[in-house]
Formats: structure tokens, C-alpha cells, sequence
């Protein structure tokens, strides 16, 4: 492998759905309130958002690395620390690089649009690198998804809204429940994936305190509540409801894991979730944007 092909997949590309996302429907949500603004924030809004998913890649794999979480029997993808393909230091200065490329586009945001998006910002890069950093990594305990559904949906897409509007909308935040069950979905996908491994290495992540057979399950739930979020939010008048343009590449990955796809089976899910996601989001920002 060269070094850029090994550095592309450490920021694990097929995640970077999360970061999109959230911005393409918090844009469409101010857009569908007739947002008067320098549409560059839209831009500077989807900078932070996927240089955030970046660098929280990039922490997990080096906390990970260090804690000895990932070794040879890791199921998915090659982590750049645990395989030894990288310095766990060097990776340690991309997650740091790419949370400042966050940070820096977000404190041009706080200029524009408000000096009170830098403690938002200072949260969400507090809490990205608590996922698996410092003393007592939170998703270790099994509140991975909490983080995921709060800061890449909820906050995510209200916030881009805010940063075109210049105010909180309601139904942004409404919009940001399907968006943030879409981002848990994906991490259900790879905790599934790593059950065992995370077991052995005394990772607690949901998927190993509800089991293999209660996180199939689960995964099919938060799936399907997402859809029925999206046409709940639909009920606004603004048409959230073509999220479901997504639902076959759900139907897709939710196939392969109710028929007990484990394993490497499982990584082909991931992908399937993450389509479903992109999908699903782009849609229904279409959707918003054009009523």
C-alpha cells in the first residue's frame, strides 16, 4: 500500500456520510425559511463537519492503537496504530491537525454568525476525542451512540441552520433526530462487526452489552425509526418524507444482518449503511429545500 492510500483509509472514507449529511439538511432547512446570507457559511459549515469526522477517526485509531484495543485479530479494516502501518505520534498529529482545520473554520463561523458557536465548537471537539481518548473514554462504556445521534445529528444540523439564519430552528433540530439515527446506525454497523474483539479488549460499546442478536435487532429498530422520524417531521408541510428514497440500501444492510452476517461478512453492511445514510439525506434535503 502507498502511504496516501494508507493515510485515505485511516480517515475512513466511508463514514465521512456523517459529517455530509447533517450539513446538507441543516442548509436545506434554512433554505426552506429563506435564508438571506453569504452562502459560503454553507460551505464553511461542511468543512467543520467532515474535518470533525475525520479527526475523530483518526483519535479512535490512535486511542484505540495505544489502549491495544485493535491487534492482529481485529475483524475490519486495517487501524493504522493497532497493524503498525503508522507511528501512533503521527497519528496523533492528524487527529490534532484535522480537529484544528475544524476549529479554524469554525471560529470564521463565530465571526460571522456568532461568538457563542465557540463553545459549541469546544464541546464537540472536547467530546470527539473523550469517544475513545483520555482517562475514561465514554465509549468504552457504551455511549458511543449517544455521542453520534447529539453531535452528528442534533447538533450538526441545527447548527448549520443557525449559522445561516442566525438563529435556532425548530425544525432543524426536528430534522436532526433522523439525520443523528442515520450516523447511530453506522456505528452499529462497525460495533456489530467487532463484538468479539471489543469483548476480549474490555471495549464495552452497546453492541456488546446487548449481544450479537440484540444489536441485529436494534440496528433494524434505529433504521426504521429514522424513516418514521423523517415522516414525522414531514408533517411540518415540508417534505422530510423523501428520506425514503434511501430505504432499499437500508432494506439491503438490513437483510444481511437479521440472516447473520458476522465477520467479514460484515464489513459490505457498513457500506450499505453508510449509502443508505447519504441517500437517505440528500433526499431529504431535496425534499426540504424545494418546499
Amino acid at each position: 500500500m502507498t502511504a496516501v492510500r494508507i493515510w485515505v483509509g485511516g480517515a475512513r472514507p466511508r463514514t465521512l456520510s456523517a459529517g455530509l449529511v447533517p450539513v446538507a439538511v441543516g442548509t436545506a432547512a434554512a433554505v426552506g425559511e429563506g435564508a438571506q446570507t453569504a452562502w459560503w457559511r454553507a460551505g464553511a459549515a461542511l468543512v467543520v463537519g467532515m474535518a470533525l469526522q475525520v479527526a475523530v477517526n483518526f483519535a479512535n485509531d490512535y486511542s484505540d492503537g495505544v489502549r491495544g484495543t485493535d491487534d492482529s485479530t481485529r475483524v475490519g479494516p486495517r487501524r493504522l496504530v493497532g497493524s503498525g502501518l503508522v507511528e501512533a505520534r503521527s497519528v496523533k498529529l492528524a487527529a490534532f491537525a484535522a480537529f484544528g482545520v475544524a476549529m479554524a473554520a469554525g471560529a470564521v463561523l463565530a465571526a460571522a454568525a456568532g461568538w457563542e458557536l465557540l463553545a459549541a465548537g469546544a464541546v464537540c471537539v472536547a467530546a470527539g476525542w473523550a469517544y475513545t481518548g483520555g482517562p475514561k473514554p465514554y465509549g468504552y462504556l457504551g455511549l458511543g451512540e449517544v455521542f453520534v445521534f447529539v453531535f452528528f445529528g442534533l447538533v450538526a444540523t441545527a447548527g448549520t441552520t443557525y449559522v445561516l439564519l442566525e438563529r435556532l430552528d425548530w425544525f432543524a433540530v426536528l430534522c436532526g433526530v433522523p439525520v443523528g439515527l442515520w450516523a447511530v446506525s453506522l456505528l452499529m454497523a462497525n460495533n456489530l462487526r467487532d463484538i468479539a474483539g471489543d469483548e476480549a479488549a474490555g471495549k464495552r460499546t452497546l453492541a456488546v452489552r446487548l449481544g450479537d442478536r440484540g444489536t441485529r435487532v436494534a440496528y433494524m429498530a434505529v433504521l426504521e425509526a429514522s424513516y418514521a422520524a423523517a415522516l414525522v417531521a414531514s408533517v411540518t408541510g415540508r417534505a422530510a418524507a423523501a428520506a425514503v428514497v434511501g430505504a432499499p440500501f437500508a432494506l439491503r444492510a438490513v437483510r444481511k444482518v437479521l440472516r447473520g452476517a458476522s465477520g467479514r461478512d460484515l464489513i459490505p453492511v457498513l457500506g450499505a449503511t453508510a449509502g443508505a445514510q447519504l441517500a437517505s439525506g440528500l433526499a431529504m434535503a431535496a425534499g426540504i429545500a424545494l418546499t
